[in-house]
This record gives C-alpha cells, sequence and structure tokens, in this order.
C-alpha cells in the first residue's frame, strides 16, 4: 500500500486522470447491469450478457477526455482561490462548485455523449434531463464536496472525487437511458 500511495505522490495526474476514467466507465457497467440500462436491440456493441461495451467506451471517452481532465485542474484551481479546510473555505468551495463547476460537468456528460452517438440533435438529452441532474447533484454534491474539501488531502481529492463521481455517474447514465423521462 505505501508503494502505491508514493507511485499515486509522484505522478498525480496520470494516477487521477486514470483512476478517474476507470471509475467514469465502471459505473456504466454498474449501470447496465444492475439497474438494467436500455440500449438498442442487437447493438453490435453487445455481448452476451447485455453490455454494450460501445456505450462503456463513449462514457469513459467522456468521462477520460472532460471530466477527469478538468476535475483534475479545477480542484487545484479552486484550493488556490479557496485554500484551507475550514468552514469559510470550505463553504466557498462548495459554493462556487455548483454554480461553475456542477452545470459544465453536467452539460458535458450529456452533450459529450450525444455528440459521440452523433445523435441529430445533440443537445436532446440536456434539454430533458439537465435541471434534474443538476438538482441532484446540488444535493449529492454539496454534502460530497464539504467531505472533500474539509478532510481529503488535496493530493487525493480527484480519485475521492471520482469515487463519489461512481455513484453520481450511475445515476447520470441511468437516468439518460430512461427515454420516458419528461423535461420538469
Amino acid at each position: 500500500m505505501n508503494r502505491a500511495w508514493a507511485v499515486f505522490k509522484a505522478h498525480p495526474y496520470i494516477s487521477n486522470v486514470l483512476g478517474y476514467t476507470t471509475l467514469f466507465a465502471s459505473a456504466d457497467l454498474i449501470q447496465q447491469r444492475v439497474l438494467g440500462g436500455k440500449h438498442a436491440a442487437g447493438s453490435a456493441s453487445e455481448d452476451p450478457a447485455g453490455i454494450n461495451w460501445g456505450q462503456t467506451a463513449r462514457v469513459a471517452t467522456v468521462g477520460f477526455c472532460f471530466h477527469a481532465n478538468f476535475n483534475y485542474h479545477w480542484l487545484r484551481w479552486l484550493e488556490r482561490m479557496l485554500p484551507g479546510g475550514g468552514v469559510k473555505a470550505v463553504t466557498g468551495k462548495v459554493v462556487v462548485d455548483q454554480l461553475i463547476a456542477a452545470p459544465l460537468t453536467i452539460s458535458a456528460f450529456y452533450i459529450g455523449l450525444s455528440l459521440l452517438e452523433n445523435k441529430d440533435d445533440p443537445l436532446e438529452d440536456w434539454r430533458q434531463k439537465f435541471w434534474t441532474s443538476y438538482k441532484t447533484g446540488v444535493v449529492f454534491w454539496s454534502i460530497m464536496q464539504a467531505v472533500n474539501f474539509a478532510l481529503v488531502p488535496p493530493v487525493a481529492r480527484t480519485v475521492f472525487l471520482g469515487g463519489i463521481a461512481l455513484v453520481f455517474t450511475i445515476f447520470l447514465c441511468h437516468l439518460r437511458q430512461q427515454s420516458g423521462h419528461k423535461p420538469e
């Protein structure tokens, strides 16, 4: 364990991005297996176990290309702008995170996946599901980010965030697969 932690500390960017991307792909797999994600019948990417590997690859791609990199740099910037783990600093970080990062990351998820799927209207999922995702995220992420900023050392924040994002990304993947979901 000490050796793994030493490697992690020596290469935080690579460790955080790869770990976060793996967790994003895992969230989609969990959503498909446990929550019974819907996808096109007879999909060329679907295996006999019902896993749509193409979908998982797209979720991992969005996770790698945007979310992992954004969160790594975003958390570093937040720490520089609002250093420390006191109540005032943590509250400031959570508020700024929810006002700036949350809408960006949710939008990147829905729009990025729609673009990778070559949808005719890449904003359709975003228009239908953004507000439900954002409102749920404000409650979930405010609590999780408060824990993250108050208790987790800066070097491990992106990986901690990735673990928490696993749960929220399962929710996003599941919500995205709900074709009958109507905007509020």
